[in-house]
């Protein structure tokens, strides 16, 4: 597994992690090939259906990034991306994929650990995992 190069799917606030927004267009960070990122208006509009057919599509992890509760741009989006992900990673659990193929992480734009630090110890995390058993095959 050492080999691995995981799929990672990350949905992001622009509020709590502009500084990826931004920069991952306008200075094409160097992100792995592996790692997609998909700017979102708040953490709470990525829906359950969201997480679940991003698994479906191949992904190995998903990690949602949103605002610090009390922080959040739309009053509540960040608790409610919290909820549908620890629903979600319940999902992963009883159906033995593993819990942590998924995260969540809130933040805030000037302190705490940098977007590019969490997704790569979310790539690490899911490198022991291995690869996703439910990928879809697809016809090619």
């Amino acid at each position: 597994m050492k080999n691995l190069k995981p799929r990672l799917v990350v949905f992001s606030c622009p509020w709590c992690c502009f500084q990826m927004a931004d920069l991952s267009g306008a200075t094409q960070l160097d992100y792995s090939p592996q790692v997609k990122i998909n700017i979102v208006p708040c953490s709470g509009r990525v829906e359950i259906i969201d997480l679940m057919k991003t698994f479906e599509s191949g992904a190995d992890g998903v990690l949602v990034l949103g605002c610090l509760e009390d922080k959040c741009h739309h009053q509540n989006g960040s608790l409610t991306a919290k909820r549908r992900v620890s629903y979600i990673k319940g999902l992963l659990k009883d159906i033995g994929l593993g819990e942590k193929r998924l995260e969540m992480f809130m933040l805030s734009p000037s302190s705490g650990p940098k977007p590019e630090e969490i997704i790569g110890n979310m790539v690490e995390q899911v490198k022991g995992l291995g690869s996703s058993p439910i990928k879809v095959k697809r016809k090619t």
